[in-house]
């Protein structure tokens, strides 16, 4: 039975599916396997990046809009990775086996999505902005933890050690862009419960990318060895949050403060502005050009990570996202368009991002040792 041994560019296939295949790179032998994670993972760090920055530019276009363009992605990913799969069950790609797999995993994994942007609103809403980034660093611990529960995955205190390093640096970074003591003291004010409310809304967010993971592990053993295609997982899973996102409608709708019965003609003030067509004395600058963008992009970056975590394990696609964070702060310092003036660099990015990368460095090298560990016995 595999232990399900991994580095940063962990190798989460089975030894069968890599058939001893090898490449040189620099003089050394390197699995295909690995270099098709390392690709995958670098790929998710690029688009991540990209996703924020024009998430920030898309915000500039539909600035009255946000939760439009929220809901829209949530149910417009429906309708998109539908037609993705009922392209790829036509091409083959997909059989009726994989669409035949189980739906409860599927089910569970959008009830755990939703109730984590449920949580995560309410307790944004009554948190000062720069703690939440610092308090979501709580995902990664989840993560570990509950991969250990429930995959039983074995961790070294090396890999432990590195993970933590990772929190530690993004928060360092995030901490060194602040600057101001309102935050501390708003924070102060807020009390226990929202923070805690926060560090929840993670274990929700962790539990249904841990899920996702058991799904491609089981359904390898479900399909003799073939694991399920990815947007099989993305429909299933996006259309089970859809449902429950539309259950939590009301609710969410109040966090920000739309009355539920104002949807209808929020909604349609959003589209208007989306497709800058008609939106009532409102400055929908860039659109539709920007939100269209962004919108690809995020698809890209969702379907990256997901292939991601296929191929490897959702602590090593959280690594990669994680590793995005300094990354993207350090690319706002640039002159983008539409965001005017570019924000000063943090002064705790390179300590942070040094912390970070040593937290890398720690688990991947950890994992290594586990590896030629778990070969000789």
């Amino acid at each position: 039975m595999e232990n399900h041994r991994f580095s940063i560019v962990e190798r989460g296939a089975p030894e069968a599916q890599v058939g001893g295949e090898y490449v040189s790179i620099l003089g050394r032998q390197i699995s295909k396997q690995t270099v098709r994670v390392g690709s995958t993972a670098v790929a998710a760090i690029v688009l991540s990046v990209t996703n924020k920055v024009l998430y920030k530019t898309a915000l500039v276009s539909l600035k009255d809009y946000p939760f439009f363009l929220a809901q829209g992605l949530t149910f417009g990913y429906v309708i998109v990775y539908a037609s993705f799969l009922l392209i790829r069950y036509r091409s083959g790609m997909v059989t009726r086996k994989m669409l035949a797999l189980p739906k409860k995993p599927f089910i569970a994994v959008g009830a755990l999505e939703a109730l984590g942007l449920a949580t995560g609103m309410a307790a944004a809403a009554n948190l000062p902005g720069t703690s939440i980034p610092i308090l979501s660093q709580v995902f990664l611990v989840w993560q570990l933890i509950l991969s250990a529960t429930f995959l039983k995955r074995r961790y070294t205190w090396g890999q432990i050690m590195g993970c933590l390093l990772v929190a530690a640096g993004v928060v360092i970074v995030i901490a060194g862009g602040t600057g101001s003591g309102g935050d501390v003291k708003t924070l102060e004010n807020s009390g226990v419960l929202w923070p805690l409310v926060m560090i929840g809304s993670t274990a929700f967010s962790a539990g249904a990318s841990i899920l996702k993971e058991f799904v491609f592990r089981d359904s390898a053993e479900r399909l003799n060895g073939r694991s399920v295609d990815i947007f099989v997982v993305n429909t299933f899973g996006s259309t089970s949050q859809a449902f429950f996102v539309l259950l939590l409608l009301p609710i969410l709708s109040n966090l920000k403060g739309i009355k539920f019965q104002e949807l209808p003609s929020y909604f349609g003030e959003g589209a208007a502005c989306f497709v800058n067509m008609g939106a009532p004395e409102k400055d929908c600058v860039g659109a539709p050009v920007v939100p269209l963008v962004y919108v690809a992009m995020n698809l890209a970056f969702n379907i990256a990570n997901l292939s991601l975590l296929k191929q490897s394990s959702a602590v090593v696609s959280s690594l990669s996202v994680t590793l995005a964070v300094p990354l993207s702060i350090w690319a706002f310092t640039f002159p983008l368009p539409y965001l005017g003036t570019p924000s000063t660099l943090p002064s705790g990015l390179f300590l942070g991002a040094a912390v970070l990368v040593t937290g890398l460095a720690f688990y991947n090298f950890s994992g290594k040792k586990l590896k030629k560990e778990a070969k000789k016995t």
